[in-house]
């Protein structure tokens, strides 16, 4: 998620028009519970010079059309910053679908979080990243004491949950 649509959803938790949400990373004034680490990794034709790689380079990114997943994550735009680094973004798209077709059909590359990508219907290839790009999906809440019950044991049931993977 974006920086965007995380700080959306914290507001929406702190003003109570929702119980908690799930955000991408730690948020101030919120309660967090990390519950899973996602890899984002390198996305691109079949066809691509760099489909033969185990790992594709942050700078690799940098030489093909890079396509943006708009407004969902933002943590591979981060690290391209965090190494003073400029993808050639083409296309700034919100559908994750989308930007997998735009792929398979050869528009250019992208990096997507792995766990979108578990049963991916388009014949696209994927590549872990180095460095990795690591985002953590977190549940936020404000006060736990003052949820309705059903959220409070929502809540337990994920932290159970997580506990046991």
């Amino acid at each position: 998620m974006t920086k965007f649509l995380t700080m959306q959803i914290s507001n929406w938790i702190k003003e109570g028009s929702v119980d908690f949400g799930f955000v991408n990373s730690n948020v101030s004034e919120l309660n967090t519970i990390p519950l899973q680490e996602d890899e984002m990794v390198a996305v691109m034709p079949v066809n691509h010079p760099l489909a033969s790689s185990t790992v594709v380079s942050l700078e690799e990114l940098l030489k093909d059309p890079y396509i943006l997943f708009e407004g969902v994550i933002h943590e591979p735009l981060m690290i391209f910053k965090q190494y003073d680094f400029e993808p050639d973004t083409q296309y700034r798209v919100y559908d994750p679908y989308a930007i997998m077709s735009m792929i398979e059909h050869g528009l250019g590359i992208s990096s997507l979080p792995k766990l979108l990508l578990h049963k991916c219907p388009y014949n696209i290839v994927t590549k872990s990243i180095s460095p990795s790009i690591i985002r953590t999906i977190t549940c936020a809440y404000k006060d736990k004491r003052v949820l309705p019950i059903a959220s409070r044991y929502f809540i337990d049931l994920i932290i159970e949950r997580y506990r046991e993977i």
